[in-house]
């Protein structure tokens, strides 16, 4: 008996399963993300709780580059140097930790809330659908690490020069949720710019793109990204803007090439009409047949059935809808 029932249950299929042939209930699918939603909060909890005890080392490695102009430095009462800021508020020094503990949060829980979210969208995806997500998530986590390193590296550079270009001509002190707002959204806003071409990636590999096409578009992609590092970078210094554009448009070709190498690969190009215009006249000769007059119709044949001495046989009553079975029920 016990035999038969440990049977039973390796038989049963598990929830990924029953969620990719579509025989979980809509209450089901609603208790799993509700299950889901749980345990990526308490990933990020906990990784906010770990947070909340580096934030100071993540703080000093964000303020370094301010740290290192000799506009920031001071001496305390037992002449030891420091790096000072200007703090306007009274809760703006912890404000400042509690939010680098949130962004250092993210970031140790992502492995948990992106898997939970992988696991609750997965199952609706094909095989080969779920291996080229795999790929492009393996890309996108280095892309974006790229890119926020070279903002840090362009803040380093460009710092100095932002504060002597002003119209005091000297770096002065800073203040602190200021500074750490500009260092993140320059981290953000280079980590996300790093993405544009995997996206064109993306629209390649699934067919919605050829190579030849987006090459043909590289003015125009070359003056968007200059136009968007314009507009989108908080660094008002052209270091910041040129870096992210130039990197954008390298990246750019680097994704068109990998989209001809996919093309090549798949075949495409090589249709029977990849190579004629739409408006051009066909080779085919033009075999023209005179339209003579249509065969004659024969009169319909009447519908043999069940007769009796008075004519054909009545009809038979049709059941009633209870008791009739379709290939459904």
């Amino acid at each position: 008996m016990a035999l038969t029932l440990s049977r039973r249950q390796e038989k049963e299929p598990s929830q990924f399963e029953r969620a990719s042939d579509g025989s979980m209930s809509l209450i089901d699918h609603v208790r799993e993300l509700r299950s889901r939603l749980f345990i990526a909060s308490l990933g990020l909890v906990i990784g906010l709780i770990v947070g909340f005890f580096i934030a100071n080392g993540v703080f000093h490695l964000l303020a370094k580059p301010y740290c290192t102009l000799p506009s920031s430095q001071a001496i305390d009462v037992h002449g030891r140097p420091y790096c000072d800021w200007v703090v306007l508020g009274v809760g703006d020094s912890l404000i400042v930790r509690l939010k680098v503990a949130l962004w250092v949060g993210l970031f140790l829980g992502s492995p948990v809330w992106l898997y939970q979210l992988w696991a609750f969208v997965a199952p609706g995806l094909h095989r080969h659908e779920r291996k080229w997500a795999y790929i492009f998530a393996g890309i996108a986590a280095p892309l974006f690490i790229g890119g926020g390193s070279l903002a840090y590296f362009m803040i380093f550079h460009s710092l100095p020069w932002i504060m002597e270009a002003g119209v005091l001509g000297a770096p002065t002190k800073l203040e602190i949720s200021a500074y750490l707002s500009f260092v993140t959204n320059m981290i953000l806003l280079f980590g996300c710019g790093f993405e544009f071409p995997l996206l064109l990636m993306m629209l390649n590999f699934t067919g919605v793109l050829s190579a030849r096409k987006l090459l043909g578009w590289w003015r125009i992609v070359v003056f968007l990204c200059f136009a968007f590092a314009a507009i989108a970078t908080p660094d008002p210094g052209p270091f910041g803007m040129t870096a992210l554009a130039g990197a954008m448009s390298l990246l750019y070709f680097i994704a068109v090439g990998v989209a001809f190498l996919n093309d090549r690969r798949k075949g495409r190009g090589r249709e029977m009409y990849a190579g004629l215009d739409d408006d051009q006249i066909s080779p085919l000769a033009d075999e023209r047949v005179p339209v003579g007059a249509a065969d004659p119709v024969e009169a319909p044949s009447p519908v043999s059935g069940p007769t009796t001495i008075d004519g054909p046989a009545p009809v038979t009553k049709p059941l009633p809808l209870d008791g009739r079975f379709d290939d459904m029920t």
